[in-house]
């Protein structure tokens, strides 16, 4: 299951996954977006299954999970992706905007993992990876709230890693960086953002991150390769100073 599957990141993760045989399901609030991915990835011979869902939303997630355990089976793998990002200066942040952003990104993820978690238990397998952000290693002062958000999924992804290792599940965290994106071209748009040259040279590998590159570290975490690794924070930032 990856959240925020119909684009970016997201979506780069379902193929990610469903190139190494996984079923998919595809959950956004964009659910056309979600079910296009879906489809494709049937084209492909993939089994799929795209649904809008709002991680925020408990019942509404609940229902989402139950579709998906009824059509393609028990969650063994969730990948995080679904996020909220906003640019705002720290007095002007309303208690409204504050929640909005917590519920998101951080309840959101709560909820998603909270809810994953029995089947893996279960199955005495899983693999849980959190996609938080590098701004919440480094601060940001004009993202505390979203910064704040994703500091808590990466203390999250450490307290579940050594709460559930004995049922073999493991648990961790991507922060991305530098990464090209359809979120960081409204944030570019709006003024919040450099263009992506001024970025790119920021970058000690000279280049933006890919969907793909993080992707791609998703999908090695998702796998039993993976399996000694568990409660870690994995830096996809092509070798960018926290």
């Amino acid at each position: 299951m990856v959240t925020g599957g119909a684009s970016g990141i997201g979506e780069a993760t379902c193929r990610h996954l469903a190139g190494r045989g996984h079923r998919v399901a595809v959950l956004d609030l964009d659910g056309d977006g979600a079910d296009r991915v879906a489809k494709e990835l049937r084209v492909e011979g993939t089994e799929a299954l795209g649904l809008a869902a709002d991680v925020a939303d408990r019942p509404g997630l609940e229902a989402a999970f139950a579709a998906v355990r009824s059509t393609l089976g028990p969650t063994e793998i969730l990948v995080t992706s679904a996020g909220l990002v906003a640019f705002e200066q720290f007095e002007q942040i309303t208690p409204e905007r504050w929640n909005r952003l917590i519920d998101v990104n951080l309840t959101g993820t709560f909820n998603c993992c909270q809810l994953a978690v029995p089947d893996m238990v279960a199955a005495r397998w899983g693999r849980i990876v959190t996609i938080a952000s590098s701004s919440a290693q480094r601060g940001s002062p004009d993202m505390a709230h979203y910064a704040a958000a994703k500091g808590g999924v990466i203390v999250l992804t450490k307290s579940l890693a050594r709460a559930y290792a004995s049922h073999g599940i493991t648990v961790n965290s991507i922060p991305p960086s530098g990464i090209e994106t359809p979120m960081q071209h409204r944030s570019q748009a709006e003024g919040d953002l450099p263009s992506n040259e001024t970025i790119a040279a920021s970058i000690p590998l000279g280049r933006l991150g890919t969907p793909d590159d993080i992707a791609a570290a998703a999908a090695f975490l998702a796998s039993e390769e993976a399996g000694f690794i568990t409660g870690q924070v994995l830096g996809v930032n092509g070798g960018s100073v926290l």
